[in-house]
């Protein structure tokens, strides 16, 4: 939380330090030109009405979160986010100009949203004994499937961190991390600042297929872990990584397995039983909370596991412009 206080405007900083008696349950801080900042809670949202987040605001922030330099963040600015020093994600709405059917520009930013960051250790202990082959010593190949802030990111995190660091009665392996989005282990000039565990290599800002594919040739991993597939790309590359025989573990949006199952871009994953492990998060109740485990074949093994209550848990062109309401950067 550091991190985020450090970079927003003097007088928001000063009013959320002075309104809000605990940021322990913060998910989100929503700033909008014009209007008042909201608190996200998971339950409920607070606004604080004392000040307008203004256009000399925007400027302010943005600038400080690119560190004055936004040509350093045009891929992550194409995407709509930025992330900044302690994995906190910052999404941008506004405007945008295409070119060639791409997004070559976003302009007139009017929104931003801070994703708040945290790390709860002990988090995927609950899970173990599902995801742990005791007879093998190894991972069961798992998919972890949750909605936006159902607490994927930690819960993810925690885990390889037991991998690595061999918790909870696990075999320690060796583990890579495509951290596309800069979130799991939030590199800071190349060094994790979360704790992924002492047997853990990262490569961060990587698409996934492509970081997938140099990891396995390069750092020789037991077991692979990347966030958020979705594309034919990551599918295929998660098929080859089976093949040489690594572990895998991955996450996914979606809200239930049977969503999952009719995604055609994913069916190669079924039709071959990638996956020895299903792990459905609970998006209606409090982040971290695991509402199933199923098998292979989708048999359910387990309900209402009690998680921890945790969470926070991202085209090719030439050069992305950024404005702030009226003013233009570059």
């Amino acid at each position: 939380m550091k991190e985020i206080l450090e970079v927003l405007p003097n007088h928001i900083e000063h009013d959320i330090l002075t309104i809000t008696s605990s940021l322990e349950d913060l998910e989100e801080i929503r700033l909008r030109i014009n209007k008042s900042v909201e608190l996200v809670f998971h339950s409920h949202s607070y606004f604080l009405d004392k000040h307008f987040f203004t256009e000399q605001d925007a400027k302010e922030f943005l600038g400080k979160i690119s560190q004055h330099s936004v040509y350093r963040m045009e891929e992550e600015l194409r995407n709509g986010y930025i992330t900044i020093h302690g994995g906190h994600r910052i999404g941008i709405s506004g405007k945008v100009t295409l070119t060639n059917g791409q997004v070559k520009a976003i302009t007139h930013i009017s929104s931003f949203n801070i994703r708040v960051a945290k790390e709860h250790k002990g988090t995927a202990k609950a899970i173990i004994p599902y995801v742990y082959n005791k007879q093998s010593e190894k991972m069961f190949n798992t998919m972890m499937i949750g909605a936006p802030k159902s607490g994927k990111t930690t819960l993810l995190r925690d885990l390889i961190r037991s991998i690595s660091d061999g918790l909870y009665g696990i075999k320690s392996a060796r583990v890579s991390l495509i951290d596309e989005r800069s979130e799991i282990a939030a590199p800071f000039e190349g060094v994790p600042q979360h704790d992924v565990g002492r047997r853990t290599d990262v490569m961060a800002d990587c698409p996934k297929a492509e970081g997938m594919m140099m990891m396995i040739r390069s750092m020789s991993p037991e077991v692979l872990v990347v966030d958020e597939i979705g594309d034919e790309k990551d599918v295929k590359s998660l098929k080859e990584a089976v093949h040489a025989g690594v572990q895998v573990i991955c996450s996914i949006h979606g809200y239930s397995l049977e969503e999952i199952r009719k995604r055609p871009s994913l069916a190669p994953l079924f039709q071959d039983h990638v996956f020895q492990r299903y792990i459905l998060l609970d998006h209606l109740q409090s982040p971290g909370k695991i509402e199933r485990v199923y098998g292979e074949t989708f048999d359910s093994l387990t309900n209402n596991i009690r998680g921890n209550r945790y969470e926070m848990d991202r085209s090719h062109s030439d050069t992305v412009h950024v404005h702030v309401g009226r003013n233009r950067y570059r």
